[in-house]
């Protein structure tokens, strides 16, 4: 194992997996054991627990201001993963006290598309239905799926769309009540919407 950084005992230069995807990034230390605290891409964090191993990249430039724990990329071995009162903590392999945790401060965080569970039925993770085309019901094109929102009980499709030279954007509620159908493998939503809403 090739260590990179003198204070973070643990970490290993490694390449991102050719499947990888941004599930969050390290808020900050918590706690004096070594346990970090995270900030999760999407309301449900269970791509976080399903993998033993974090691959680790530095902040984007506006999270970066002093950071310096390791550069390029990293993996780190998770020894636990928990949801802690409505947040997400973790606690890596070799780092046992506040000060390397505090280091990892900002650090973003991928894994293997290929680690997360099997989403149930009717449920999606969101990097699946980012790019997806939105169609509604009479074959009406309505854009393509570039973010989605949290709002509490459920979440919103952000599509964007062209209308001249201007490109706009429409809130669809991803709920059953307007969401008919998703066709991830035809790269589809069809919702009950109109194109004047």
């Amino acid at each position: 194992m090739k260590s990179v950084g003198a204070s973070l005992p643990g970490l290993e230069s490694s390449g991102l997996p050719e499947d990888a995807i941004e599930v969050g990034r390290i808020l900050d230390a918590w706690g004096v054991k070594g346990w970090v605290k995270i900030l999760p891409h999407s309301a449900s964090s269970e791509a976080l627990f399903s993998s033993g191993r974090w691959f680790l990249q530095p902040p984007e430039a506006k999270h970066r201001p002093g950071f310096n724990a390791f550069s390029g990329t990293v993996v780190l071995p998770v020894s636990e993963s928990k949801v802690h009162s409505g947040s997400v903590v973790a606690k890596f392999e070799g780092i046992d006290d506040r000060t390397p945790a505090e280091a990892l401060r900002g650090a973003r965080i991928f894994m293997p598309r290929s680690s997360f569970p099997k989403a149930g039925k009717d449920e999606y993770y969101w990097v699946d239905l980012l790019g997806l085309n939105v169609v509604n019901r009479e074959g009406v094109a309505l854009g393509c799926v570039r973010d989605l929102m949290a709002t509490g009980p459920n979440s919103v499709l952000c599509v964007e769309y062209i209308d001249g030279e201007q490109t706009l954007e429409r809130m669809i509620p991803f709920v059953a009540a307007y969401v008919d159908g998703v066709d991830i493998p035809a790269g589809t939503i069809t919702v009950d919407w109109q194109p004047d809403y």
